[in-house]
């Protein structure tokens, strides 16, 4: 029994290490650029990076928000849970009840309703939309995506809130398309 070497620990074999030099950088990346959030995939490894909500209404000095490092299971099933559940869940329920049209964030970033603030929004619930209009921006690393319409019709719900952050494939808006002639 002494050649026998002894069995590696499955559990720690299957994970991917995590570099704290590299979360190190991660986090005075996010700090520089104001990043509130920061996700990251790699092979079975999934970082997720985020400040804590910091109350503005609590009274004296607050505390600097430092960002918590999660490290995923590689389990396949935990990619597949999106956080913002409700708003998924009502636009399935929405497109099943009727025809609507849904139209999913492309990217991750700030969803806003408007050009600037106390601008003017750029839709709202009854408005008619034509194709290639402008229905919000999505703000990623600093730049202004403008989200444009696919399709012609009336908004019937807006799903995301102005300055909230909204996910890859994340419902923005319902639309009812114009009927084709």
């Amino acid at each position: 029994m002494k050649g026998k070497k002894k069995p590696a620990n499955p559990t720690r074999a299957a994970r991917p290490e995590l570099d704290l030099g590299e979360a190190e950088r991660v986090l005075a990346f996010m700090a520089k650029h104001g990043l509130e959030e920061f996700e990251y995939s790699r092979g079975d490894l999934h970082i997720r990076l985020k400040k804590p909500a910091v109350n503005s209404n609590s009274p004296g000095p607050r505390a600097i928000a430092v960002p918590e490092a999660a490290v995923a299971s590689p389990d396949p099933s935990a990619g597949a849970r999106k956080t913002p559940a409700a708003p998924d869940e009502a636009a399935a329920e929405a497109s099943r009840s009727e025809d609507l049209h849904i139209v999913q964030s492309p990217i991750v970033g700030t969803f806003y309703s408007a050009p600037s603030p106390g601008a003017q929004l750029f839709v709202k619930v009854g408005d008619a939309v034509e194709p290639g209009q402008v229905l919000c921006i999505i703000e990623a690393m600093k730049l202004m995506n403008e989200i444009e319409s696919d399709v012609g019709g009336e908004v019937v719900r807006i799903f995301a809130e102005n300055g909230q952050p909204v996910e890859y494939g994340e419902p923005l808006f319902a639309i009812r398309p114009t009927p084709k002639k």
